[in-house]
This record gives C-alpha cells, sequence and structure tokens, in this order.
C-alpha cells in the first residue's frame, strides 16, 4: 500500500503527504530493525509507536479463544489518536478486497449482519476519516506484486498462529471458490456496490410498514385474468398483519 500510495503521489492531479506508521505492539519476537531500515531506504518521513497492546490481549483473552477482535480494536484506537495528534486528515489502512468479502461472512454467519467494510470510512467519533486504498485488489494479486518488488513482511505470531480462526475457514471456502469457480469473489464485491434495499429486509433501510400505491403513474397497466376483489367481501378474522414480519 505504501508503495502505491508513493507512485500516486507522484502522477495525482491533487497534492497530498504520505506519512507511514508502525505499531510495534510488543509482540515476542517481533523484529524492530526491519521497517525503520526499510523506511530509510525510501527517503520517507515515519513513525514508530509503541504501545504494548500484547499484554492486554494475553491478559483479557483466555487461552484459545481468538484474539484478533480485541487486538484490532486497541490496534485501531491507537492509531486514530496518533492520526490526530499528527494533524493526518486521512488514515489509510491496507485491507484488500479479500479482507472485505471475508468480513462480510464472518458477520453475516456469526453476528447475523449484512455489513462489511467500505472503501472510505468516517470514525464512529467523527474525528477520523479512514480510506482502504487495495479495497479493490485481490489478495493474491497483491501476493505477487510484494514477491516481485521484494518488500520486508512481517507476519502477525499472535493471530497466525491460531489455527481455529472462523476467518481461516472463510478464506478456505473463498480459495476453494476461487478454483473453482473462477470470477465469484469479485461478483460477491460487486454485489456490495449494489444494494437493494428494498429486495433485503431492513426496515431500518427501507419503509416496508408505508408503502405508498402509484395508481396513477407512467407505468404499464396489467390486465388480470380474474377480477380484482374488494376486501370488503373477505372476511376479517382472515386478515394477516405482515407489517412487522
Amino acid at each position: 500500500m505504501l508503495d502505491i500510495l508513493l507512485n500516486l503521489q507522484k502522477a495525482a492531479p491533487i497534492k497530498f503527504e504520505v506519512v507511514a506508521v508502525n505499531l510495534d505492539q510488543k509482540q515476542p519476537g517481533f523484529p524492530e530493525h526491519i521497517l525503520p531500515d526499510y523506511f530509510e531506504t525510501l527517503n520517507i518521513p515515519y513513525y514508530i509507536v509503541d504501545k504494548d497492546t500484547y499484554s492486554v490481549v494475553k491478559e483479557k483473552v483466555p487461552e484459545g479463544k481468538t484474539t484478533c477482535g480485541l487486538c484490532s480494536r486497541l490496534r485501531r484506537g491507537t492509531l486514530y489518536s496518533f492520526a490526530e495528534k499528527i494533524g493526518a486528515t486521512k488514515l489509510a489502512l491496507g485491507h484488500h478486497m479479500d479482507d472485505i468479502v471475508e468480513t462480510m461472512f464472518l458477520n453475516m454467519f456469526h453476528g447475523s449482519r449484512l455489513k462489511a467494510m467500505p472503501p472510505k470510512l468516517r470514525s464512529d467519533d467523527g474525528r477520523n476519516v479512514v480510506i482502504r486504498p487495495l479495497t479493490y485488489c485481490r489478495e493474491k494479486d497483491l501476493i505477487k506484486y510484494a514477491e516481485h518488488k521484494e518488500f520486508p513482511i512481517i507476519p502477525c505470531n499472535l493471530c497466525g498462529s491460531q489455527e481455529n480462526l472462523q476467518r481461516q475457514s472463510i478464506k478456505a471456502m473463498l480459495i476453494d471458490w476461487d478454483k473453482k469457480t473462477p470470477g465469484r469473489v469479485e461478483a460477491i464485491f460487486k454485489s456490495i456496490q449494489n444494494v437493494s434495499p428494498s429486495q433485503l429486509a431492513d426496515r431500518e433501510l427501507f419503509d416496508f410498514e408505508n408503502l405508498p400505491l402509484d395508481r396513477e403513474g407512467n407505468r404499464e397497466e396489467y390486465e388480470f385474468s380474474e377480477a380484482i376483489v374488494s376486501s370488503t367481501n373477505i372476511d376479517e378474522s382472515m386478515f394477516i398483519d405482515v407489517t412487522n414480519i
């Protein structure tokens, strides 16, 4: 993502500054020198933020339970605060298309919500704007690009060591779909951009209870084979209230 932003900075019709920020969460074995050394070769401004979120996660999350939820919230909160501290107007995160589709299925399967991650988001407190420049990129393409450019890769030893992650099972499902039905992940992502609230069931997004009739509009007249029966001829005890279903 940093490489892409630096290239955009040279070619984009707008002016913007790029500041690299890495959060050192004090995980055991974290190679502290790799990213600073890399940033120095790029000759760009950067910050290494020291925040021991690792100890908090290990203390709060029972052994064997997924650590990603708490870890990501702590990391996000730290980055929000630091972005505000240095006066950054945008916080760029590296989520890609696969992350977004995986998150959607995680929310569906385990949270009963149709929710993913948008390309641009204002934080709940309104003090930060998050952008995701890699939203339209597949993970497999980014892997090839990173290998070609020989970027320094630092895996997460905390979540990466957990074999029972729900996200990993979702990822395996998407990989299987990619093999059997190429293009399905892209199609799912496109569906997130083409939502029809009236064809779902969220009453906060669409007013199903107060649907107006439009009998004088320019719609095509339909002929019915049977006459429309007036409700006065129907036994009201047979009525079913579907407004709150």
